[in-house]
């Protein structure tokens, strides 16, 4: 009998560290004493923070363990500077996004053990979606992911709103996954394999396309859409965003966000990279689409989690710019994109979520009236994040949409670039109203004055770093560069 190669499990080592942690938590969740609602409680911020602790340990392994390209479990799986980069953030945004549940979940009954592992689990499934070089291995990350999410969009099973979300998704999420894989039983039909490195050879030899394999891209480009929730597969964001707890709201806008979508750019200019006239067009229609819905339907819009859905939209249809573009300075303007929106987003979902009143958290727009004159600071780091948000020079998420269209005008897509600057125009409104609210109204009832100390320092960290990121943006501009490179070069 032919003995079978044991493959190199070292670029995989930090999924395979968090499969075994997963199970470990899970073991150590079931098999402890929690007697009533305040042990329950006690065990799930213990299991809280050894994920948090088990997360810091993944970025660790990730960043330490690799050097330059390396493929395995034939060549399913790949990591590579790209990976890298996209996976510390994703595991950034799902640390925060633990951290920031604690003081939630007191209000609400205790922290449950199960929440931070299906956390990890949804990461874990992130992970491999991004180190994908499979249509098979792709799926399976993809799905490992949705599933996480489901659940916990609908962990607050005793809310109707939360409930709700939960089944919207997961019925709309179906969908999508039905849309991505009949896709890629198409491409495989006719390109005859699954795999991205011989699928990009097939094309470099002859970049002649037939109508099915095209058909096949456009319905796994519909699949990748959904789950960046680009228009028109946007229609789940709004009411899920409102009907989660508002930290699953903030993971959601995040850690899926740019994993979902960092896997849309090593599809897009991996395999069929040698395709970029085929695509380009359908790219460029839903980013412009999702630019305008983003800026538009957000206009009227008095719940800031729902406002901040149509928010997500827009950001999501300024990073497809990029992708648009289709080379390296585009991949490089979304990386660095990615990386700022993680800390806007953050940041202003941690603000949110300091937004309570009789320990009970309020949502309307309206409730931030006169802020600044009872929250000063909450105020101010909220206005830091509109104003980043916006676009407003010199805070960070000026230079995000800066690279992006940079990008496009250097391959001179001029009417997307001018578009992508129009509509950041008009989305600047609602940013602004916000701000004028907090610091030109009258208070009505003020919001409570207690926060968990880890909130506050959420909002002060991020805060500082989006005003300070024209003095020390070196880092992120050479890793993105970097990230991007390698996946040009392979």
């Amino acid at each position: 009998m032919p003995v079978t190669e044991i493959p190199n499990l070292i670029p995989a080592m930090p999924e395979l560290f968090m499969s075994i942690i997963i199970m470990v938590l899970l073991m150590f969740g079931v098999f402890s004493k929690a007697d009533g609602s305040e042990g329950s409680a006690r065990l799930g911020n213990r299991v809280s923070w050894l994920g948090v602790l088990a997360l810091v340990l993944t970025i660790v392994i990730v960043t330490t363990i690799a050097s330059g390209s390396a493929k395995t479990f034939e060549n399913l799986f790949v990591v590579d500077a790209f990976s890298i980069f996209t996976k510390v953030l994703v595991l950034i945004a799902s640390i925060l996004a633990i951290i920031m549940s604690l003081d939630f979940m007191k209000l609400n009954g205790g922290m449950r053990f199960e929440y931070p592992i299906l956390i990890i689990f949804a990461t874990l499934g992130m992970m491999m979606m991004i180190s994908a070089n499979d249509l098979m291995s792709l799926y399976i990350g993809l799905e490992m992911q949705s599933l996480s999410l489901y659940v916990i969009a609908s962990f607050q099973r005793n809310d109707q709103r939360s409930t709700e979300a939960g089944l919207k998704y997961f019925v709309l999420g179906a969908l999508a996954s039905g849309l991505l894989l009949y896709g890629s039983s198409l491409v495989y039909g006719f390109a005859g394999t699954t795999n991205f490195d011989k699928i990009a050879e097939l094309f470099a030899a002859d970049a002649h396309a037939s109508a099915g394999l095209i058909i096949g891209l456009v319905f796994v480009t519909s699949g990748l859409a959904f789950k960046i929730s680009a228009v028109p597969f946007h229609m789940w964001t709004p009411d899920v965003y409102e009907g989660a707890p508002t930290p699953v709201t903030a993971f959601f806008a995040s850690a899926p966000k740019i994993a979902a979508l960092a896997l849309f750019i090593r599809v897009m200019v991996g395999p069929f990279g040698d395709l970029v006239q085929e695509w380009q067009q359908i790219i460029i229609l839903i980013s412009i689409a999702s630019m305008a819905l983003g800026s538009l339907a957000a206009i009227n819009q008095r719940n800031i989690k729902r406002l901040m859905a149509y928010s997500s939209i827009g950001h999501m249809g300024y990073a497809l710019i990029g992708l648009a573009v289709g080379n390296e300075a585009g991949v490089r303007g979304i990386l660095i994109y990615l990386a700022i929106y993680l800390v806007m987003n953050i940041g202003t979902f941690a603000c949110i979520l300091c937004m309570r009143r009789n320990e009970r958290m309020v949502e309307s727009i309206d409730d931030l009236s006169g802020l600044s004159k009872t929250h000063p600071m909450l105020a101010l780091g909220l206005a830091i994040f509109m104003f980043s948000m916006a676009g407003i020079p010199p805070l960070a998420g000026f230079f995000g949409k800066l690279y992006v269209f940079m990008a496009a005008v250097e391959a001179e897509l001029y009417a997307l670039a001018i578009i992508g600057v129009v509509t950041s125009v008009i989305g600047a409104f609602y940013y602004l109203r916000i701000i004028k609210i907090m610091y030109f109204q009258e208070p009505s009832e003020t919001l409570d004055h207690s926060s968990g100390r880890e909130l506050g320092m959420i909002v002060t960290i991020t805060g500082v770093l989006i005003v300070l990121f024209f003095v020390f943006p070196g880092p992120v501009l050479e890793n993105a560069a970097e990230a991007a490179a390698s996946l040009f070069t392979g």
